[in-house]
């Protein structure tokens, strides 16, 4: 019997009507959060071989030697592997590999594992803890489970009962308020040759603000607008594409009001709504490799799948990926051909949260089915196994987690989608050759985030 808050949420999600109310846990439950559990409801202890240890608290501090504005240095760098999963020994490890992972180990003869001790090294601010324990006995969604009331800061559900509920701690995980990136994405074919796009980009997540009021003991979500965050992403590379400005703010409450979304043209000097940017349209700067809800792992509207709650697994998953955002390493050396550099990955046995989401009658998405792994420690999506309509697989995501502990905060190291059909794929965040990114940025306020804004911006 799998010892897991998890496991008996999946159990609790397939017995249930779901209905809004059922979203809420007793405070009984809620309390359990920093005791048993960690405080974003993980598991605290080990699993029963110490192959995945305790829980305690996560980086606490940055590594010696660091300074904001810094490149991540690695403070494992002094650990050795312990295994290398390949091909040939898959299926040795097949209960704790994704369907996704053995297609590649198959399909790529290049294509490893380097297994590493378990860091459970994810950390976050006391007040993001604190908002969790105070959402976990008010937050509820919608009727139709694509809106959120009485949760800001925190994940919204940090004993999940259902699917879709891990899927909104995962779109509304702690990621700072303000903040400012420089990064690359590469559509890398075959043969390792691979067109570069690069962008900076820009917003408020304003779920996370500060100084968010509450009504007794229930937050006041009313507070947002319904704006959950308002996003900027300019292209500066390469030159055909150069000044092309997205602007999206993404909502809350999808169903009173959907993603408002514009794209500022250079050529034309025109500003246009931009609708298609939602769900199955094609992710600007990828080459056509990834869908719009693929950024940033998932975003966006959950109206179009069902997504099932399924017991806790444990899996090799990518964590304290710094290798994989080291300034040591170039874009070329990082993007070998069919993958990403795999001397460079670290994985890590972690328990993670698995959904299954399927696509709803009468919808439609390219693809039909979508299998999340998610960290416990984090509500980060690590891996994703992303079925076509016909139930083939077609795609894999790879969102290895790092620990941004200036912060402190978790999040991707970077974003790969595999397309084991056509043998490219793409990555995006990439920031080896970048300037690294601010999540303290002061000079970003709510009156840059309007088509007028970005007009004037573009014509400057």
């Amino acid at each position: 019997m799998v010892k897991t808050s998890l496991a008996l949420a999946g159990l609790l999600a397939s017995l249930a009507i779901c209905t809004p109310a059922l979203a809420k846990v007793t405070q009984a439950e809620a309390d359990r959060l920093g005791k048993d559990l960690t405080p974003m409801g993980g598991v605290k202890a080990g699993n029963a071989d110490g192959s995945i240890p305790a829980w305690n608290g996560g980086i606490t501090s940055p590594p010696a030697g660091y300074s904001p504005g810094m490149h991540y240095p690695d403070p494992f760098a002094a650990d050795k592997p312990l295994f290398t999963i390949t091909g040939q020994n898959a299926e040795q490890y097949k209960a704790k590999l994704t369907v996704g992972q053995l297609a590649m180990l198959k399909l790529y003869p290049s294509y490893k594992l380097v297994v590493y001790p378990t860091r459970r090294s994810c950390s976050l601010p006391e007040r993001v803890y604190e908002a969790g324990r105070k959402n976990a006995v008010t937050a509820t969604m919608t009727e139709d489970q694509n809106g959120l009331n009485d949760a800001l800061l925190g994940v919204p559900f940090p004993i999940p009962k259902s699917g879709v509920e891990a899927i909104w701690n995962h779109r509304l995980r702690y990621r700072g308020f303000k903040f400012r990136r420089y990064f690359g994405s590469a559509a890398v074919n075959r043969d390792g040759s691979f067109l570069m796009f690069k962008s900076q980009d820009e917003g408020m997540i304003h779920y996370s603000g500060p100084g968010l009021a509450t009504i007794g003991d229930v937050t006041d979500i009313k507070q947002l607008n319904n704006i959950a965050i308002s996003y900027l992403n300019i292209t500066t590379a390469p030159t055909r594409l150069a000044g092309s400005i997205i602007l999206a703010l993404d909502t809350i409450n999808a169903k009173e009001l959907p993603r408002q979304a514009w794209q500022y043209n250079p050529g034309t000097r025109r500003v246009l709504r931009a609708p298609e940017l939602a769900y199955d349209n094609p992710l600007f700067n990828t080459d056509g490799l990834a869908t719009t809800d693929q950024f940033d792992v998932y975003n966006g509207a959950t109206d179009r799948y069902s997504f099932a709650l399924k017991p806790a697994e444990e899996k090799y998953i990518g964590y304290n990926a710094y290798e994989y955002m080291s300034d040591k390493h170039s874009y070329k050396e990082l993007l070998t051909a069919s993958h990403l550099n795999a001397d460079l990955g670290r994985y890590e046995l972690h328990r993670t949260v698995v959904v299954d989401a399927t696509l709803k009658e009468g919808t439609r998405h390219v693809y039909g089915r979508r299998t999340f792994y998610i960290d416990e420690d984090s509500w980060n999506i690590a891996t994703v196994d992303l079925y076509d309509t016909r139930g083939q697989l077609w795609r894999v995501q790879d969102d290895p987690v790092a620990n941004y502990y200036d912060i402190p905060l978790c999040s991707s190291a970077l974003e790969a989608t595999y397309d084991l059909q056509s043998g490219r794929y793409v990555v995006f965040g990439l920031k080896n050759e970048e300037k690294m990114l601010n999540w303290n940025v002061q000079d970003i306020d709510p009156s840059m985030f309007t088509p007028d804004a970005i007009r004037r911006l573009g014509t400057n």
